[in-house]
């Protein structure tokens, strides 16, 4: 765990950077979700394999809320999906890493995202065609708390739920942020456990900081035969940057350059690698 640690660190001090280098994008976000991707690629939870990333028995990861996808890019390339050193062409012309992501415009990368509300009925499609084709691979949809205030989703919740697809692990970053406040100001969405419980999935709540417990409940999903599972993440928004921390005007800006020297120099202290001075 100590490592996976380290690794989640060093996945926020390149977030750090892409930003900066970039000069737009989002910063909360992506700090806040390290530690959930660092356990989904990292623990063994995850059937994948970078040197044959389109293997059509790999699990299907989709990220719904891509505007985070900074933190989804370091971790594949620290995954070894594509050299590291392409992170700081984020959001450059020509560059595949752009700020949204692009359907296999780079290795690893399962959904094209922009418009929120739209990833978990994209997951529900592979997850139903692995079941109608006998296949054993997992479908993993990561989402945003707010999103969940779009129709579209409680849908494909309600469909998901109905039809019992059960190759299926929903992901919410519950960071009770989104770009106009605390989300519980903007519309609320507690009990929010209990809503998905409604929808006849199996709902579990973890600290979205700990990756023993998130490796745990990614297992335990699998185990679920009688319908899909979400984890709903608690995470902080910004975290290992204290500045950053809690704080709803993070979740669409990036850091300036004194910001990042701040920032790094903070990750450093927790464990993150330092090359940016």
């Amino acid at each position: 765990m100590k490592d996976l640690d380290q690794i989640a660190n060093i996945i926020r001090t390149d977030v750090i950077e892409m930003l900066v280098a970039a000069g737009s994008g989002h910063s909360a976000g992506p700090l806040g979700m390290a530690d959930v991707f660092t356990a989904l690629y990292f623990s063994g939870a995850l059937n994948h394999n970078p040197k044959d990333p389109w293997n059509p028995n790999r699990d299907r990861v989709i990220l719904s809320n891509g505007h985070i996808c900074p933190v989804w890019y370091a971790t594949l390339a620290h995954a070894g999906f594509f050299p590291r050193e392409e992170l700081y062409g984020l959001r450059k012309l020509d560059s595949r890493l752009q700020g949204h992501p692009h359907y296999k415009h780079l290795p690893g990368v399962e959904n094209t995202s922009g418009p929120l509300g739209q990833g978990l009925s994209q997951a529900i499609g592979h997850a139903l065609a692995a079941k109608m084709n006998q296949k054993d691979y997992w479908t993993y949809c990561l989402m945003s708390d707010a999103e969940l205030q779009e129709g579209q989703n409680w849908e494909a919740i309600m469909f998901a739920g109905s039809k019992n697809i059960r190759n299926l692990t929903a992901i919410v970053d519950r960071n009770n942020i989104q770009i106009d406040g605390f989300t519980e100001e903007v519309m609320a969405l507690e009990p929010l456990l209990d809503k998905f419980r409604a929808f006849n999935w199996t709902a579990v709540e973890v600290d979205g900081h700990n990756i023993l417990e998130i490796t745990n409940a990614l297992k335990r999903a699998k185990t679920i035969f009688e319908n899909p599972v979400v984890i709903i993440a608690h995470t902080i928004p910004g975290k290992g940057v204290d500045f950053m921390e809690r704080d709803f005007n993070w979740h669409g800006k990036p850091p300036t350059w004194s910001d990042a020297v701040e920032a790094l120099k903070e990750l450093r202290s927790l464990g993150g690698r330092i090359s940016y001075e």
